[in-house]
């Protein structure tokens, strides 16, 4: 193995050691996940949700786990989609970057500036939230969560 692969896979998971996401973007306690806001909101509302323990994919799960995780997915997406009014809600379990289960849930809006390219491709420049806005968000995502649980 590569050197680089190797410091790669014997690094603690950022999201086990509660480096990743940021706690001050967090929204929910769903049951089996915790949901997030996206540090970069250039697309509003863009949301991480992480699984509770280090597993890093789907068929590692009991079939109630999996379909637990997915009604916690469509709840937030739900949620994002009431607020946002979005157009479409974007579905993503990668793991590439960050070997531990984690999906986004991103909305698309009307003025979406791609609306046919993945968010991941868009060229833009990051948008993170101060302090006001940030609680502002997190206020009105929170009760929809919750009301939808």
């Amino acid at each position: 193995m590569e050197e680089s692969q190797q410091a790669v896979s014997d690094s603690p998971c950022k999201a086990c050691a509660g480096m990743w996401p940021r706690q001050d973007h967090f929204l929910e306690d769903l049951g089996l996940s915790k949901a997030y806001l996206q540090e970069d909101q250039f697309f509003s509302g863009w949301t991480i949700l992480v699984f509770h323990r280090h597993v890093t994919e789907l068929f590692q799960l009991t079939p109630p786990e999996r379909s637990q995780l997915i009604e916690e997915v469509s709840r937030v997406a739900t949620a994002l989609s009431e607020i946002y009014q979005a157009k479409k809600i974007n579905y993503e379990l990668l793991g590439n970057q960050l070997p531990h289960i984690h999906w986004h849930v991103i909305p698309r809006l009307p003025n979406d500036p791609a609306p046919l390219e993945p968010v991941w491709r868009v060229p833009h420049t990051p948008i993170s939230l101060t302090e006001a806005p940030l609680q502002h968000t997190i206020e009105r995502i929170r009760p929809l969560l919750r009301r939808n649980s």
